[in-house]
């Protein structure tokens, strides 16, 4: 209902199920290590080093970030739908580019440049949408179901991906994944059309002055900090870049994306390097898939339920275990399959947690009015964290032959973000401000 009283149709679950498919679409970031475990095997892949290997992904996670920011713009005030379909476009295209190379530079630019920007462009408009029209104690849970899509995509982009690369071709394979992520996002009529027939045609915003019916929330008694103290002003995003309190969410992110997006780079790669079988090596990837998809809706629920530094407090510190227990289960001297599987799915839980919590703590303490670039800005903190955790992941690997020093830093990191939550809390504007 608006706020004169007129009543409108909440179509918010058709919004939410929406963008979670179109991230499922877009999640074939997650499944770079097994694109890259394809390009080991080839004659002109054979000679790259690990750090040339990684270039694509970490070129795709930095560009993916960085368009955020325009994207959150664009779909704030024009459309969520034009943006979505901007991203098919783009990821469509970029995946055949890359099918048509056999060269580092290549793959940087279809599957780094191009399909990363058509991520950047799709991700942006996939959650605002969704989650304006449901009321805020909600806000975690709409968010992770959004975004579990994401997560989840590695766990049939994993198998999808193999089968392909090894029944036909490398070239083969991208190409096929750029023809249907182009078709499931953007549809099949002419774009030039504005034919929205694909997912993208289901995103739309409420109308002006709309307001979700409200739920009941939990007790203060209940909330933490956070929580308690959110407010419901609307920051401009000059206004937010002002607050410590951004610097501190943007450093946690990087910290909790970074670790956990060093993990997916090699994923296939360390289980392989234990000494298990490549299906073992695919099911890894596939059981971060699960962890990532399902952390995301957890997180999102028990942070409704217990606020949101609680919930990150959790996380983290399950992060910095997992990887630790990760890396010394793959030096083992018998590697146990079974904890292998089960770690890798258990740190695509808490990986997948901050897609859940830093969305839902960006709307928390700056508002919604500007939700789809403010979001963007604190989205950098993801790529930046990604490419940098995941570069120096490959030159260590470069340089030691193992992975070692860079989990045990990246999980030095997850206690660092953890302790931070004790002092973070919401910001307020001054008496007087404007938005």
């Amino acid at each position: 209902m608006t706020e004169d009283g007129q009543a409108v149709k909440n179509i918010g679950w058709r919004v939410v199920f929406a963008g979670l498919g179109i991230n499922l679409a877009l999640g074939v970031l997650y499944s770079w290590s097994v694109i890259s475990g394809e390009i080991a095997k080839t004659d002109w892949g054979g000679s790259w080093t690990a750090t040339e290997r990684s270039l694509p992904y970490r070129m795709a996670c930095l560009v993916f970030c960085l368009i955020m920011v325009p994207a959150g713009r664009m779909q704030d005030k024009l459309s969520p739908k034009l943006v979505a379909t901007i991203g098919g476009v783009l990821v469509g295209i970029g995946m055949i580019v890359a099918s048509q190379f056999e060269s580092v530079m290549g793959y940087v630019i279809g599957f780094g440049v191009l399909a990363g920007a058509g991520i950047g462009f799709g991700y942006a408009s996939a959650t605002p949408p969704a989650v304006k029209w449901f009321p805020k104690a909600k806000t975690g849970m709409i968010a992770g179901l959004v975004v579990s899509g994401f997560g989840l995509a590695s766990l049939y982009a994993a198998p999808l991906s193999k089968w392909l690369a090894s029944e036909y071709s490398l070239s083969t394979m991208m190409m096929v994944l750029g023809i249907g992520f182009f078709v499931m996002i953007v549809g099949i009529k002419p774009i030039f059309e504005l034919m929205y027939n694909g997912l993208a045609g289901f995103l739309e915003t409420p109308p002006p002055g709309y307001k979700p019916e409200v739920v009941e929330e939990a007790s203060e008694s209940k909330k933490d900090v956070i929580s308690a103290t959110a407010k419901k002003e609307d920051f401009l995003p000059s206004e937010m870049l002002k607050t410590w309190q951004f610097y501190v969410i943007w450093f946690m992110y990087a910290c909790g994306a970074g670790a956990g997006l060093m993990i997916i780079s090699c994923c296939k790669g360390i289980v392989k390097g234990a000494g298990l079988t490549e299906a073992m090596a695919v099911a890894a990837v596939m059981g971060l898939a699960v962890g990532n998809g399902g952390g995301r809706v957890v997180a999102g629920i028990l942070s409704d339920k217990l606020g949101r530094n609680k919930t990150m407090l959790l996380f983290f510190v399950l992060q910095a275990l997992a990887i630790l227990g990760l890396y010394f289960s793959s030096v083992a001297e018998n590697p146990i399959a079974v904890l292998l599987l089960g770690l890798a799915g258990l740190v695509g839980a808490n990986y997948g947690s901050n897609l859940a919590l830093f969305p839902s703590v960006t709307k928390d303490f700056f508002g919604l009015k500007n939700f789809g670039v403010n979001y963007g800005l604190v989205f950098t903190a993801w790529g930046i964290g990604g490419y940098t955790l995941a570069l120096f992941a490959a030159k260590v690997l470069d340089k030691t032959q193992s992975y070692g020093f860079a989990f045990k830093t990246s999980a030095v990191l997850m206690i660092v973000a953890g302790a931070l939550t004790f002092v973070l809390k919401a910001p307020e504007h001054k008496l007087g401000d404007t938005v």
